[in-house]
């Protein structure tokens, strides 16, 4: 009976060291998440648009709209660019809001976010030095809609 409990003993202490030798633990990545790099909206107009692009540092573009949700790749010289537009435009001093007294129906809204500041305006009241960053902006959501994946408001039906 006491070699039974011997051994018994040592299979118990055998299975309970088993995860303590050899066994590293998994590193976690050093690597930060992404930031956002640009946040842009669009908003308004007589077709009721509301269509954003999230830009990341890391190049990934996220695209979204009422016809279109779908992501696309920026390059390392599309971000440059487009943080030389946000330099050019001495887009930190800029004012939060440029918006026009008047409204109307039919007015597209930006809203521009860029390092922590936000710039809202309106075609009537844009000052021309974002007008480069509205017209890189609608380029990059045309680039997504081209590649986009619909937004289908029906489930898919399958056979």
């Amino acid at each position: 009976m006491t070699a039974l409990a011997l051994f018994s003993s040592c299979i118990i202490v055998a299975v309970l060291m088993s995860g303590c030798f050899g066994v590293k633990a998994p590193s976690l990545s050093g690597s930060a998440p992404p930031s956002v790099f640009v946040d842009y909206q669009r908003i308004g107009g007589i077709a009721g648009v509301n269509d954003r692009v999230v830009i990341f540092d890391n190049g990934i573009a996220v695209i979204s709209g009422r016809m279109v949700n779908t992501e696309i790749t920026l390059n390392q010289t599309e971000l440059e660019q487009i943080g030389n537009l946000f330099s050019e435009s001495k887009f930190s001093t800029l004012e939060g809001n440029y918006t026009s007294r008047r409204g109307g129906a039919d007015l597209m809204q930006y809203r521009i976010g860029y390092h922590g500041k936000t710039v809202v305006t309106e075609d009537t009241a844009t000052p021309p030095a974002l007008q480069p960053i509205i017209e890189e902006m609608n380029r990059i959501l045309i680039r997504g809609s081209n590649a986009r994946q619909p937004v289908s408001p029906l489930p898919a039906i399958t056979p």
